[in-house]
């Protein structure tokens, strides 16, 4: 996969038209790390062809299973085949890439009884601690030995347990999951995430034999089985994607249809650009919004789901750059999630940052600057501010994007943006 070096985003283009999303990358990602509960094949359509989907099918053959695309039908589908022995090893020069692959964790211990996995890396926007992962997997019966930069993890016998989170973690739920799908006797999971992804894996899971229940709730049962079977997936709509072409559509001005988004998966934020002064609501294709001014400012504070994500938060920030009024934006989920705005600064962005708050002034207009992209959402944010910018805002390090877009700069230019990849 051939990924851009910048993006030049020429501003001042009104959307108009229809715009598809594709597969959610955080849902997409976690499947993959379930086909190594179960030996067989798997076929998953609806998978974005991005960079971190190409990671994880790198880290899938690390441990001897097969990976392609099956482009025979009338949309590509992702066949994975796994072994009836794999390697639970996570190697360090994958697992740095990205922070979704300490998600094979879980189902490694339960298949194989043990684990390697490498420390996670992926977007720099603060400490993100697996604690909760383990002393979740360690109520289980899982032990646990950091050494060398890896996680060293056995448990011959997993049992089920009750275990609480401290906090609504969306990965260590995954890996709860995954692992309790296989221990023996019940596991619940309070305080459990809620997230649409998470509701995705557990459909999967059940597919493939699991007994869960409480799915989209904070408490998930599941009654450990002997064995699981490989299954067929369609991946659910990404909400992060189809919220970045929101907040373009509230910056840029203009009517779009958002083909394949679905407004129940993010109903927090649709209210609150509804606040702003977008007309938005559900259709038969999708979501349907409208832009016809400046928006206004309001403020927005990121919350587990189904509160605002904090994947949207950097989108918002955008739109609030040329909004009228001033806004506040307060980070609750993770520290250190605003180093864009000093990009955002270059473009003439009136933003002042405070702990784990922002205040944004809106300006009428920004000017195009080179600017750097630090992580995926990110970068994503700095090319929709380009369309509000006089002039080409050239962003830089433009692999962050292509880990969780395909094709962005295509599917905004089918709708009248000014965007080229160098």
């Amino acid at each position: 996969m051939t990924e851009p070096q910048r993006i030049v985003v020429g501003g001042g283009h009104r959307l108009e038209g229809t715009i598809r999303v594709g597969g959610a990358k955080n849902s997409a990602l976690k499947l993959m790390a379930a086909t190594l509960l179960a030996e067989g094949t798997y076929r998953f359509a609806n998978v974005p062809r991005i960079t971190d989907v190409a990671l994880m099918s790198d880290l899938l053959r690390a441990t001897g299973s097969e990976v392609g695309w099956d482009e025979s039908g009338p949309e590509p589908i992702l066949e994975i085949t796994v072994p009836g022995a794999i390697e639970p090893v996570a190697p360090y020069e994958l697992v740095e890439q990205f922070r979704a692959s300490i998600v094979v964790l879980g189902p490694m211990l339960a298949r194989c009884g043990e684990a390697r996995v490498a420390l996670p890396g992926g977007d720099d926007f603060g400490p993100r601690p697996i604690d909760m992962h383990m002393r979740g997997l360690a109520e289980l019966g899982a032990d646990f030995e950091t050494r060398h930069g890896y996680i060293h993890a056995s448990a011959p016998n997993l049992l089920g347990a009750r275990v609480l989170l401290e906090y609504p973690s969306v990965g260590a739920t995954e890996n709860l999951l995954m692992a309790a799908v296989l221990a023996k006797g019940t596991t619940v999971v309070d305080n459990a995430a809620r997230e649409p992804e998470i509701a995705d894996l557990c459909e999967l899971l059940n597919k493939m034999g699991a007994r869960i229940e409480g799915s989209g709730s904070s408490t998930l049962v599941i009654e450990g089985v002997e064995i699981l079977h490989s299954a067929d997936h369609t991946v659910i709509p990404d909400r992060i994607e189809a919220a970045t072409y929101l907040a373009a559509l509230g910056i840029a001005g203009g009517e779009v249809t958002v083909a394949g988004a679905r407004h129940d998966h993010m109903a927090m934020l649709c209210q609150k650009f509804g606040e702003m002064g977008m007309r938005i609501s559900p259709d038969a294709d999708g979501i349907w919004a409208f832009a016809g001014t400046r928006l206004r400012s309001s403020d927005c504070s990121t919350l587990p789901y189904p509160g605002l994500a904090t994947d949207f938060k950097p989108f918002l920030v955008a739109a609030l750059a040329t909004a009228e009024g001033v806004g506040i934006v307060t980070e609750n989920v993770f520290s250190g999630r605003f180093r864009y705005v000093d990009e955002l600064r270059r473009m003439g962005a009136d933003i002042r940052t405070d702990s784990h708050h922002a205040v944004v002034r809106g300006v009428e207009r920004l000017s195009g600057a080179p600017v750097k992209a630090h992580d995926i959402r990110a970068g994503a944010a700095l090319v929709i501010a380009g369309l509000a910018a006089e002039g080409e805002t050239v962003v830089a390090e433009a692999h962050h994007v292509a880990r969780g877009y395909d094709d962005i700069a295509g599917k905004l230019n089918a709708l009248g943006a000014d965007i080229r990849l160098d």
